[in-house]
């Protein structure tokens, strides 16, 4: 059976407090099976024989706000499109080097024209972006909490959902689940 990752919004942040085992039981409610988490942030492994795309994402989507009560955004990638993500270089190697961090975040679909310029309006001395499909690259050279971009703040002006994993949290899923 095949493999997916769901990368969830609003897991044990804004006070949404989720024991990963409870987390772990709600996707196994839903059918998925060998179902694990990794790290307490939103991170779900399954598997399922649902093709993975906009109608598992929803299906996912309604099983939480039925058993947690709330709403959580959920993007769903597979394991050869995690080991990509991961090991994609859109920046140059100086600008890697000297970053403090390193995130990726992901939509439910590619932004268009108009998503791309009002991202790039982020920019600045301390964060550039970039954008490949349905994810965003972000490269932050100082201190995130020194940064004047939120997630929040992205949703707000371009009027999607993202959520955003550490680069690091990527490439050990990769390592751990691509064969």
């Amino acid at each position: 059976m095949p493999r997916c990752f769901a990368f969830l919004r609003a897991i044990n942040v804004g006070g949404h407090v989720v024991k990963m085992e409870r987390l772990r039981e709600c996707f196994e409610t839903a059918g998925f099976q060998n179902v694990e988490t990794f790290i307490a942030s939103g991170n779900v492994i399954f598997e399922t024989r649902a093709k993975p795309g906009a109608g598992l994402e929803a299906t996912i989507e309604a099983q939480l706000l039925k058993l947690l009560g709330y709403e959580t955004a959920t993007f769903v990638r597979t394991p050869a499109e995690v080991a990509a993500i991961a090991a994609s270089q859109p920046f140059p190697a100086a600008a890697l080097a000297s970053a403090q961090a390193f995130n990726i975040g992901f939509l439910a679909e590619p932004l268009r024209d108009e998503g791309v310029k009002k991202l790039m309006a982020f920019r600045t001395a301390v964060d550039d972006f970039h954008t490949s499909g349905r994810e965003i690259y972000w490269l932050c050279q100082a201190r995130q909490s020194d940064s004047k971009f939120t997630n929040a703040g992205f949703e707000r002006a371009l009027k999607v959902r993202a959520t955003f994993r550490n680069r690091n949290t990527l490439e050990r899923l990769a390592a751990k689940y691509h064969h």
